[in-house]
């Protein structure tokens, strides 16, 4: 005999609320970026370390649920929703007044000025593979390390960090003559390859250490499944870097009409 009747899991639930629960940190995102830009306001150090805290904040619980519980496809369909939202919001707050939003970014203006000179120029370490290889490889790395080390939690925390000065490099260069070509192209192809390709990793590295903390002890080594999403997530890397080496230097002479005059 039984107690009574099983309690409900989230495969239990109705698309209504499985719907909800994948857009909720994707709603969540520009609240994170509003709150912490109020409290840029009241202490820009705080303010930077707020961003990244609370845009991870907005995704990490519904994305550790969704990992835990072997959903692997919605866990990742949910940090895509929730990168895209952070970025949308990050451009926006950005391109009204990129000075005032630069405080609140870590590492956004030393980032902007880097990409506007090779956007001027047409060189850089944006074309050149001699110097963003080895950054790309040592991010990927670094962010495998942490996503495995706190169940995706720093790995998250991390991808925020990336994803902030990213968007408000591209909010900086909406605030020019061309907002529209710059917000829709000033992210490029191979960026946003790397960023899919980081969150299929993440949803594959940080399921051991979830399920040891939810008292499980079967799944832990990977399958079939997380064998093969590796293998996706590395051929993204791969792409990313051939597109970059490939597209990088017509791709600043497409933005350079969009650059803000100094």
């Amino acid at each position: 005999m039984t107690g009574g009747p099983a309690p409900a899991s989230f495969a239990d639930a109705g698309p209504r609320p499985r719907l909800l629960l994948l857009a909720l940190p994707a709603l969540l995102a520009p609240v994170a970026v509003f709150a912490a830009f109020v409290l840029v306001s009241l202490s820009p150090a705080i303010g930077r370390a707020a961003l990244p805290g609370l845009a991870t904040l907005a995704i990490f619980p519904v994305f550790a649920r969704l990992v835990a519980a072997g959903r692997r496809g919605a866990a990742v369909t949910a940090a895509l929703l929730w990168a895209a939202s952070l970025s949308v919001s990050l451009i926006t707050h950005t391109m009204r007044d990129p000075a005032a939003a630069g405080p609140g970014v870590l590492m956004g203006p030393p980032y902007r000025d880097e990409m506007f000179d090779f956007i001027a120029q047409g060189e850089g370490r944006e074309s050149d593979p001699r110097q963003f290889v080895p950054q790309h490889l040592l991010h990927a790395g670094l962010f495998a390390v942490v996503t495995l080390a706190t169940g995706g939690l720093l790995g998250l925390a991390m991808g925020a960090v990336l994803v902030d000065y990213m968007s408000y490099y591209v909010g900086a260069l909406a605030s020019g003559p061309h907002p529209l070509e710059a917000a829709l192209l000033g992210w490029p192809p191979w960026a946003i390859v790397r960023v899919v390709a980081f969150v299929l990793l993440g949803a594959v590295l940080s399921r051991p250490l979830l399920l040891r903390l939810a008292g499980r002890r079967t799944g832990l080594m990977p399958g079939p499944g997380d064998r093969r999403t590796i293998g996706v997530a590395t051929a993204l890397l791969l792409l990313d870097i051939a597109l970059k080496a490939t597209l990088a230097p017509a791709w600043s002479t497409l933005l350079r009409p969009c650059l803000p005059p100094h």
